[in-house]
């Protein structure tokens, strides 16, 4: 948190004789419609908060005294699928432009292609992965071409939005690291060809990304070695910070934020807060580490931050209001108030079925056979999970080691033999687990993506089975291999679906292991935010009205809580709740909506 990162970005700016938005290196300021002006800007991810909260969480910062947004687009989250291009819904990017300006805040657009963000991959999107040596974030050919036709789709949807045009994006900044810079010769060329070179400079400026632990002199000294001229920028001044599953939560001071971001006022500096509100990771958009060990990212992305996951003002957000009062004027008027939140309390669930029971559900295209185990990416499953199935090639009355001997599972492996579970295998931490059996049982294991590398050397992430397993002094081999599509068989209705004469099975088999549990959330009125709590539940995914909120692990914390924003509830119409538990069901299956989130519990804790 304290140490100051440099970075190079690439602005480009625009210049016409009505709007303009350049750089006044005299006087060591931006200049608007040729007037100087300072931005105080906050990031925020419109991926991570649901479309029908932007207007809110927009005006909250404006209300707060801000001129600015700072907005990520991660290109996975629009490109999934390669050459399908999604941007309807929560992925509607015009419309959240579109409405930052009808706020009054004006944008400084980051594309990528890279964003890291502890977003899945840092943006980049998995199928990028299938060419087995492709190098990323490089001038190696097959990224460059797939950049290069992403930017083509993107760049042109954004160039109404420049500010020449009319629109509200002042600056797009690309992070040349890593050989970027032969991204910013892609957007020159893209730029070009749009017909727009004319109106659009593009400059290099060195700006800083630091928190507020850091000297805020010593700092712009820094950068000014560097950048003697020109405005001063603090492109991610750090309201908060990240959690890993594992991890204490995150606590910044709100007075020293607001402090220190004072500092930076006065000096005249241009300051982006990350974050201003962080949102949550839903589905399986978390990203991951990589330092000593693999460390996944929560579902939470609260971060501290000024606005809470739920988009709640806090302390930290009335701080920094009344520092930037001090610099302009802030709107008149109240921020809006946090959104309702209610406990709608405890929820029983009933068992659906084991993994193997309902294959045939969740994995209509049957398996893939193959002598080796292949990864999500051969098998062009990308997120989520994959069963691997083999049978035991001879008795083993004695506990004989499973072992993963190059460290190839990617990143949690859930192991059954006969549909009895035995335990798991989980990379860089457990690399060997006995199991029992007969020859001929059948060994299922089921392995799950926890969301792939978003910084670094590592980012080459590839889930699965790398690998091969070695069971004893056996290699495993002969192995039939299931995408599991669970995402797309709740959305279709499954397991809610089954008419009311079939409901689901009272299962009489064992709570551990993978297995799917079912609930209903009576209507009362209200569709109002809740947080979910999966108490005594080990580890899984949580499904509401077809849903993905994400994954739970309070076996480990520190978030005890999953965020249900209240538009996904029906206030007249049965609430369906799924529940994919991968370790072990408890006594009491039921689950419990509360009116306020847990994030802060470290595991063995309450």
């Amino acid at each position: 948190l304290s140490m100051p990162v440099s970075c190079l970005l690439t602005i480009f700016l625009h210049v016409s004789e009505e709007r303009s938005f350049s750089i006044d290196y005299k006087s060591n300021c931006f200049l608007k419609d040729g007037k100087p002006f300072q931005y105080i800007s906050g990031s925020i991810h419109y991926s991570r908060i649901p479309h029908y909260y932007w207007k809110d969480r927009l005006m909250k910062m404006y209300m707060t005294g801000l001129n600015a947004v700072q907005v990520y687009v991660p290109w996975n989250y629009h490109e999934t699928v390669q050459g399908v291009y999604n941007f309807t819904g929560d992925r509607d990017l015009e419309r959240f432009l579109d409405l930052a300006n009808q706020t009054g805040l004006l944008v400084i657009l980051r594309p990528g292609p890279y964003i890291c963000a502890e977003w899945e991959m840092g943006g980049l999107p998995a199928w990028l992965l299938q060419k087995p040596n492709i190098v990323l974030r490089s001038a190696d050919t097959d990224y460059m071409q797939a950049v290069s036709n992403w930017l083509a789709v993107l760049l042109p949807k954004m160039k109404p939005w420049l500010y020449i045009n009319g629109g509200n994006i002042i600056t797009v900044q690309v992070p040349i690291v890593y050989l970027q810079i032969v991204v910013v010769q892609c957007l020159r060329e893209l730029l070009y060809d749009m017909r727009v070179s004319g109106g659009v400079i593009l400059v290099i400026l060195k700006v800083y990304f630091f928190s507020s632990d850091t000297n805020i002199t010593e700092a712009f000294k820094r950068q000014r070695r560097y950048e003697p001229r020109g405005p001063l920028v603090n492109s991610e001044f750090y309201t908060g910070w990240l959690d890993h599953w594992g991890d204490q939560h995150a606590v910044v001071d709100a007075q020293k934020v607001g402090r220190v971001l004072e500092e930076m006022l006065v000096m005249g500096a241009n300051v982006n807060m990350y974050m201003f509100e962080g949102g949550t990771n839903f589905g399986y958009w978390n990203g991951a580490d990589h330092d000593t060990r693999f460390r996944s990212v929560v579902t939470s992305y609260d971060y501290d931050a000024p606005l809470t996951e739920a988009g709640d003002p806090t302390e930290k957000l009335l701080a920094i209001r009344d520092v930037i009062t001090q610099f302009r004027e802030v709107p008149s008027g109240p921020i809006p108030p946090a959104t309702p939140k209610f406990a709608y309390g405890f929820v029983t669930l009933q068992k659906v079925g084991n993994l193997s029971s309902v294959l045939s559900v969740i994995s209509p295209l049957g398996p893939v056979k193959s002598q080796h185990p292949l990864t999500f990416e051969e098998l062009k499953q990308y997120y989520g999970y994959v069963l691997y199935r083999t049978t035991l090639p001879r008795d083993l009355s004695e506990p004989t080691p499973l072992i993963s001997p190059l460290n190839g599972v990617h990143d949690r492996a859930y192991v059954s033999v006969n549909g009895v579970y035995q335990g798991l295998l989980e990379r860089d931490t457990t690399l060997v687990m006995n199991v029992t059996g007969q020859r001929g049982d059948t060994l299922d294991i089921l392995v799950e993506n926890m969301g792939r590398v978003n910084f670094g050397s590592k980012i080459n992430d590839y889930k699965g089975l790398l690998s091969s397993l070695i069971l004893g002094r056996d290699i495993l081999a002969d192995w039939q291999i299931y995408p599991l599509d669970i995402d797309g068989a709740i959305s279709a209705g499954w397991p809610h679906s089954r008419g009311p004469k079939s409901p689901p099975t009272r299962l009489r088999e064992s709570s551990a292991g993978p297995g799917f549990y079912t609930g209903t959330l009576q209507p009362n009125g209200l569709s109002w935010d809740t947080f979910l709590k999966l108490t005594d539940w080990k580890k899984g995914q949580v499904w509401i009205n077809g849903v993905n909120l994400g994954r739970y692990w309070p076996a480990r914390g520190p978030q005890k809580t999953l965020y249900v924003p209240g538009p996904l509830l029906n206030s007249n119409l049965p609430n369906t709740i799924t529940v994919l538990e991968l370790e072990s069901a408890p006594a009491q299956l039921r689950v419990l909506f509360m009116e306020r989130p847990l994030l802060n519990i470290t595991a063995g804790k309450s």
